[in-house]
C-alpha cells in the first residue's frame, strides 16, 4: 500500500470565501495572541529606538562631509535607518523557533491533524503577528525618529502604496524562510545550527546592518537577483527613500512576488516531503 501523508485533506479550500474567512479568522487569533505581550512590546520598541539613534550617526559618519554616499543623503539614511528600526519587528528577521519547538516534542501531531495546511495556518498566524507589530513596533521610531532628524518624505505619489505592498510581500517572504529553518528539525531534531546561520546571514544580507549598496556593484546586484535576502529589508526601505526611478522600484517589488511564491511553493513541499518521513516514522 502507498503512504498516505498525515495532513488531512483541506475542505475549506474548495470553497474560496470560507478559506477566507478562515484565514481571517486565524490572523485576527494571531492578533489577539501577540496583543498580550504589551510589556514586551514596549521594551522592544525602546530598544530599537537606541539602536536607531546608533545607526543614524554611524550611517551620517559614512556619508562624511559630502553628506551623501551609495546614493543617498542624509535624510534618506534617517529614513532607512527609522523605518529599517519598526520593520524590523514586523517582518521578525529573528523570531522563536516555535514549529521547531512543536516537532521537537511531537506536538505538531496535532497541526497535522487540522482542516488546514500547516503552511496556510502558521502564515494567517504571522501576518496576525505582523499587524500587531506594525501598531506597537512600527508605528513608535517612525514617530520619534522625525523629532530629532531631518527625514526624508515620498515625493512621489506611488511610492507609499508601493512600500505598503513591498513590507507586506517583505512579511510573507520572511515567514517562508523561517518556516524552512524550522522544518529542518524534521531531519535534525535540533536546529540550533541552522537557526545561527539564519541570524548571522539574514541580518548582514538584508540590509539591515547597514544599507547593501555599500557592497561593489557587482555584489549588491547578484545579492538583489539570485538571493531572496535584499527582498526582505532593503527592498521596501529603498521603495520608500526613493533611491531608484518608479520603474524600478515597480520591478524589484515584482521581484520581490517572485521570491515570495517560490519559497511559499518550497515550504509546502518541504512539508509535505516532512510529513512523509513521519509516516516512515511511524508518527
Amino acid at each position: 500500500m502507498g503512504s498516505v501523508t498525515a495532513t488531512v485533506a483541506p475542505p475549506t479550500e474548495s470553497n474560496v470565501i470560507l478559506w477566507f474567512r478562515t484565514f481571517g479568522a486565524i490572523a485576527r487569533s494571531g492578533f489577539r495572541r501577540y496583543a498580550t505581550y504589551r510589556q514586551a512590546a514596549l521594551a522592544g520598541a525602546v530598544t530599537n529606538i537606541v539602536f536607531g539613534f546608533l545607526r543614524c550617526y554611524i550611517l551620517f559618519g559614512a556619508a562624511g562631509a559630502a553628506g551623501t554616499a551609495a546614493g543617498y543623503d542624509r535624510a534618506q539614511f534617517a529614513t532607512f535607518v527609522w523605518a529599517g528600526q519598526g520593520m524590523l519587528a514586523v517582518i521578525l528577521l529573528w523570531g522563536r523557533p516555535e514549529l521547531a519547538e512543536r516537532i521537537r516534542t511531537g506536538d505538531v501531531a496535532s497541526d497535522l491533524l487540522r482542516p488546514v495546511h500547516p503552511v496556510t495556518s502558521y502564515l494567517a498566524t504571522d501576518l496576525g503577528r505582523a499587524g500587531w507589530a506594525c501598531v506597537s513596533r512600527l508605528l513608535p521610531p517612525v514617530l520619534v525618529g522625525p523629532l530629532f532628524f531631518d527625514v526624508y518624505l515620498p515625493a512621489r505619489w506611488s511610492t507609499v502604496p508601493l512600500f505598503v505592498v513591498s513590507a507586506t510581500v517583505a512579511v510573507v517572504l520572511c515567514f517562508g524562510c523561517r518556516f524552512l529553518v524550522n522544518a529542518t528539525a524534521y531531519w535534525l531534531q535540533d536546529v540550533r545550527g541552522p537557526q545561527i546561520l539564519w541570524t548571522l546571514g539574514s541580518g548582514v544580507l538584508a540590509g539591515l546592518y547597514f544599507p547593501l549598496p555599500f557592497l561593489p556593484d557587482a555584489l549588491f546586484l547578484a545579492l538583489q537577483l539570485a538571493t531572496p535576502f535584499p527582498s526582505l529589508l532593503q527592498t521596501p526601505l529603498d521603495v520608500l527613500v526613493e533611491r531608484d526611478p518608479t520603474g524600478v522600484q515597480a520591478g524589484l517589488v515584482g521581484l520581490q512576488v517572485g521570491w515570495a511564491v517560490a519559497i511559499l511553493a518550497l515550504c509546502r513541499l518541504v512539508q509535505r516531503r516532512a510529513e512523509r518521513r513521519l509516516v516512515v516514522q511511524g508518527g
